[in-house]
């Protein structure tokens, strides 16, 4: 049912995007380039390049900068064998953890990732394990400020554009749409004139894992920080779900 949820989650994750910007557009440059090797440099006629030049220029990569790595892909350089991974585990507390990687080496991903679970206490584990708690489906955060619409707005705005719901956590205002539907709800939203820092085909969680001790809270923080940092970690998705109390004592 489209509505609006509430949770304490930390709100932590709403600033990563921010203080990793640099992080963010190396591994989004890595990702244009690979896609454009893959497919071909034509955004039309490649859908994960679109996909991902669209998540590049809402997160404000600069023209020159994309079409560089697009260049870089269809080019005659070499760039090295790279494939796609999801890696899938438990982090303390028993958080599901799911990662998307990027890899000229598999081999050396899986040792970094498993030495980064056993350092903050979790384990990367096998395939199937912690994903049928999650599903792929389109996910747009809402740039706070003047320019975003009111909460009742954003809500009308969501569904006659085709969104799912609209998500409200702390100032955290996200909106969810079928997988399917990721094109059509962004050029909706981006008709509205609604401002995102975030377009993307995300892992969501459908179902969280309660959190009320800060000890096990600040080593899933450290285990998400510590995984978003390398470089072959596309994404994180986790489904912690911290205790109002705990959230703010973490943000203090």
């Amino acid at each position: 049912m489209a509505g609006h949820s509430h949770s304490a989650n930390i709100q932590f994750r709403k600033d990563r995007v921010d203080k990793k910007r640099a992080v963010a557009f190396a591994k989004l440059s890595r990702s244009i380039t690979v896609a454009a090797r893959q497919g071909g440099g034509s955004l039309d006629g490649n859908a994960k390049l679109r996909l991902a030049v669209e998540k590049a220029r809402v997160l404000s990569m600069s023209k020159d900068a994309i079409e560089r790595a697009i260049n870089k892909g269809t080019g005659a350089g070499v760039l090295g064998d790279y494939e796609e991974i999801v890696y899938e585990g438990y982090g303390p507390g028993g958080v599901a953890v799911m990662l998307d990687i990027l890899t000229d080496n598999r081999h050396r991903t899986a040792a970094d990732v498993r030495g980064l679970f056993d350092k903050y206490g979790g384990n990367l584990a096998a395939t199937g394990a912690v994903g049928w708690m999650f599903e792929r489906r389109g996910r747009f955060v809402v740039a706070a400020g003047e320019a975003a619409p009111n909460d009742e707005r954003l809500l009308e705005i969501a569904l006659e554009v085709g969104a799912d719901d609209v998500v409200v956590d702390g100032e955290l205002r996200t909106i969810l749409c079928g997988r399917p539907g990721f094109a059509a709800v962004q050029q909706g939203l981006l008709r509205f004139g609604v401002p995102l820092r975030a377009a993307e085909l995300a892992l969501v969680p459908t179902q969280r894992v309660a959190v009320a001790d800060l000890g096990v809270a600040q080593r899933v923080a450290k285990l998400l920080d510590a995984l978003e940092d390398h470089d072959d970690v596309q994404a994180v998705a986790s489904n912690e779900a911290f205790s109002a109390a705990v959230a703010e004592q973490l943000e203090a």
